[in-house]
């Protein structure tokens, strides 16, 4: 059985960096065993003070892993090691 890594993109609405981090998101999606989640900080107050200038925010099971901007072979890699880890 093949473990599900959850990636959580922190964004807010008219936030070009956070469409640049999806459109890279999908591209893997279909490499790897993820759940994508999409976050908007603006409706949630508490994640709105802590994370307003720091946006988009990218987790992999909840460990923030990149922020503003992601890099595909970066990523990649980190979900091949997790991968490596579940085996």
């Amino acid at each position: 059985m093949t473990a599900i890594i959850v990636i959580e993109i922190l964004t807010k609405s008219d936030c070009s960096l956070c469409d640049d981090m999806k459109e890279i998101v999908d591209r893997v999606l279909a490499d790897y065993p993820l759940k994508l989640v999409m976050t908007d900080i603006e409706s949630d107050p508490t994640l709105y003070e802590k994370f307003r200038e720091r946006i988009p925010v990218l987790k992999i099971n909840g460990i923030e892993s990149f922020v503003y901007k992601t890099n595909e072979v970066t990523l990649r890699h980190k979900l091949d090691r997790l991968q490596q880890e579940v085996l």
